[in-house]
């Protein structure tokens, strides 16, 4: 018998911690018994973050993902303060509405650096016998326009939908070890970020947003429950699949 979201002695490292669906899922874990690993690129919100965490165990590291050759380093740093890692949660990540005849190689080049790539190199690293423990579990951040198509969103998209696939194969290949790796898929979840979207649109055009979410506009709670969920042992018969958590976007 397991408890549905008891992360009690597992340690869970997360990128794009300092804000957002990754900050949540930072308190969240650690209010469930996890020590976490934040990484992000500022320091002075990794540390309200951190404030925020509760009980002990944990710590932040300022980094930037992208930088692929110190990834390793980084990893083992991780590993060296806290122990293996028994979950690992990639919800850093940079949005990009931009139309077909306006993007360049270095958009795509951006926004697959850190969406996809660094996602994919930090769980290489990671899954080195090393640095992981036995059931672990591997969640992607996706997007539900990595399923669904929309205007202007080719290179994001690409890169949400990359992680889809990604996830199958790894899924399929980590198995044997026990690791478990899954995608969530949210719609629009109320952020820093997706506010100052919100907030550059006309009223109508955010109206027409909001119609698209029967159940209106996400919380970063939200996403961080399922996270929970996906990290706890009580989904260990879960793997290779997509968790879409969107407030009914993909079904109207």
């Amino acid at each position: 018998m397991y408890n549905l979201v008891d992360l009690s002695n597992k340690h869970i490292l997360i990128t794009g911690a300092s804000s957002g669906i990754g900050k949540e899922i930072a308190i969240l874990t650690s209010k469930l018994g996890a020590r976490v690993s934040l990484i992000g690129r500022k320091k002075e919100k990794l540390e309200i973050v951190l404030n925020e965490l509760v009980g002990n165990g944990h710590f932040y590291y300022e980094f930037d993902i992208t930088n692929f050759n110190e990834l390793d380093q980084l990893v083992s740093s991780v590993v060296e303060k806290s122990g293996l890692i028994d979950g690992f949660v990639h919800s850093a990540g940079i949005e990009m509405t931009r139309p077909l005849k306006m993007l360049k190689v270095n958009h795509y080049n951006d926004v697959f650096d850190i969406n996809i790539i660094a996602a994919l190199e930090l769980t290489r690293i990671i899954t080195k016998n090393n640095n992981i423990s036995k059931e672990a579990s591997i969640i992607f951040i996706s997007s539900i326009v990595g399923l669904l198509g929309q205007a202007g969103k080719t290179a994001y998209s690409a890169s949400k939908g990359a992680l889809i696939s990604a996830s199958k194969c790894l899924s399929l290949e980590l198995a044997a070890k026990g690791i478990r790796v899954n995608t969530i898929l949210p719609a629009l979840v109320e952020t820093d970020m997706s506010l100052k979207i919100l907030e550059s649109i006309s009223e109508e055009s955010k109206n027409n947003i909001l119609k698209m979410h029967p159940l209106g506009f996400g919380k970063a709670i939200d996403i961080a429950n399922s996270a929970a969920f996906l990290l706890s042992p009580a989904s260990r018969w879960i793997t290779g699949v997509e968790f879409i958590i969107d407030g009914g976007y993909s079904a109207s």
